[in-house]
């Protein structure tokens, strides 16, 4: 199979992209691409089930694996016996660092949704992770201060980007790659032995899956990754994230097909609401209120954790919880007023027998760290917390019209603000970033989006009368891009203008489409053709 880098080759990018680290993902791409393109088309036949009005549903097929007791997934690997307190963040040199020093027990190395996936993005993140592991790894800011590592780090888990994206940078007979293949092919590659080497392993959080054929897909990539380095079977460890509605449906399942390589799940809180109102967001009983409202107590929201934890701890699996998405403000007021929130947030989530959770921040770690502290004591986890008390229904993961709370003005603007400046800096470079003291990632931005087009949709009644209209719609983002352009040179003028475009293209449309970031990539992001290397 004849392959070819087509992304630009700049310094040490030939540390990473060597002939055979490319052989290995030519060889995962002959050997898998077909079948996850099979499983795309099984997504897209599922959606259309859903626009006619059938909901999902626990499976009848594997009704006997779920009520099977006997089995149980791999137990905790190095380095992922603790987890009470995990931060993410983008593979960059300084988050690394800042990252591995924190405090926290994991740090999730994130290729996806808080990365704009440029060529430049991917490969030196790629290359970050191998520094860190060497130990060479620092970085001085334009003010001179310097990074560098400390003595105990937290152990490093990677996130590869999604089944919906590809990597233009490489393409395989003239096609490009899966990107989910290249992130996790390349760290796999070079940085397996090294972390084995360190006392842990080669660590994933595997996003966006939509049911168990498609974890039975990255098992059996596992399988055949650590054959070709020749590493044992259950080397790999995977962390699944729930955080589509079709996957809270197949978590047994899940944890199933992964069970020799499965590190448990996690409560993608953010894309799990986006996946709500993709899917069923054109039926008027799932219309959500302002994104602020929708907050982990209401009645899906709770099913859907309570759920996880249950399925996690009765198969030996850890359960993290959600994402505490605030940055420290200067202000003192409003960091005690969001502390108390976060605190409040993970209170919950230990008291309902989760084992850990993310924050975005390094300033919110001794936080997290804290209330696990409180719960767990020196035990590493309370996986032995059963938690047989919890019973959910499919009615109850779709209650959805039980949540309260209205849609207001402000809510409107608020998603329309939060769409444009993010994908703006998204277009620049930047995937987590930082917008009225919350981190925004790609998964925030769908939300926004997607609620924005619900809203238009069924034309919502505003609190304080009217209702969501095309014009009122039209308005604030012309009024959002004005602000957002002014005083800015001419070439970031154009990239705002091209964010607003996007707004307008994914949000205020006929058809929704599934991801914001896969047209905006074929876009604007993919590598330029010049200059290229080619190879077979």
């Amino acid at each position: 199979m004849r392959h070819e880098i087509i992304g630009p080759m700049a310094e040490r990018f030939d540390e990473v992209l060597t002939p055979d680290a490319l052989a290995f993902l030519v060889a995962l791409d002959s050997e898998f691409a077909a079948r996850r393109v099979a499983l795309l088309d099984t997504r897209r036949a599922r959606r259309d089930r859903f626009a006619t009005g059938q909901l999902p549903d626990f499976l009848p097929e594997t009704a006997d694996l779920r009520a099977d007791p006997s089995w149980q997934v791999a137990p905790p690997a190095p380095g992922l016996l603790d987890r009470r307190a995990e931060i993410t963040g983008p593979p960059d040199r300084k988050m690394t660092i800042n990252a591995l020093n924190s405090g926290a027990k994991v740090w999730l190395a994130d290729f996806e949704d808080a990365t704009a996936p440029t060529w430049h993005n991917i490969i030196s993140g790629q290359l970050n992770l191998i520094d860190a592991l060497d130990r060479r790894i620092d970085f001085t800011d334009a003010r001179g201060k310097r990074y560098a590592l400390g003595d105990e780090l937290a152990t490093i888990v990677v996130r590869p980007r999604g089944w919906h994206l590809v990597e233009k940078g490489i393409v395989v007979d003239g096609r490009p790659i899966s990107a989910s293949l290249v992130d996790f092919g390349l760290y796999f590659f070079h940085c397996a032995r090294r972390q084995l080497a360190a006392g842990a392993g080669p660590y994933f959080y595997l996003p966006k899956l939509e049911g168990h054929r498609e974890a039975r897909l990255w098992n059996d990539i596992f399988v055949f990754a650590q054959h070709y380095l020749h590493l044992p079977q259950g080397t790999i460890r995977a962390t699944t994230l729930i955080e589509t509605i079709t996957a809270a449906f197949e978590m047994e399942e899940i944890l199933y097909e992964l069970r020799e390589h499965s590190a448990g799940l996690n409560a993608g809180r953010w894309d799990y609401i986006f996946s709500i109102i993709k899917n069923f967001g054109q039926w008027p009983d799932f219309v959500l209120p302002d994104r602020s409202e929708v907050t982990m107590t209401v009645p899906f929201m709770r099913a859907y954790t309570e759920l996880l934890v249950r399925t996690c701890h009765r198969r030996g699996a850890h359960a993290i919880g959600g994402m505490a998405a605030f940055v420290p403000a200067r202000d003192p007021e409003v960091n005690a007023l969001a502390l108390t929130r976060v605190r409040a947030d993970k209170q919950r989530e230990a008291g309902d027998g989760f084992d850990g959770s993310w924050v975005a921040h390094p300033g919110l770690v001794e936080t997290c760290r804290e209330v696990f502290d409180a719960v767990l004591g020196e035990r590493p986890n309370q996986i032995d917390r059963r938690r047989d008390d919890v019973e959910v229904t499919a009615g109850d993961l779709l209650s959805v019209d039980k949540t309260p709370g209205q849609v207001s003005e402000a809510g409107v603007r608020a998603n329309i603000a939060v769409a444009l400046c993010y994908i703006d800096a998204w277009l620049g470079g930047a995937g987590a970033v930082a917008l009225w003291n919350l981190m925004e990632d790609a998964a925030t931005a769908e939300i926004a989006r997607c609620q924005v087009w619900q809203w238009l949709h069924h034309r919502t009644p505003l609190a304080g009368g009217g209702c969501v209209t095309d014009e009122l719609v039209r308005s604030m983002l012309a009024e959002e891009l004005a602000t957002l352009t002014e005083g800015r040179v001419d070439t970031e003028r154009e990239r705002a203008e091209q964010a607003a475009r996007i707004v307008e293209e994914t949000a205020l449309g006929e058809d929704l489409p599934s991801f914001f970031t896969t047209g905006a990539y074929a876009r604007h992001l993919g590598p330029a053709r010049e200059p290229a290397m080619a190879a077979r």
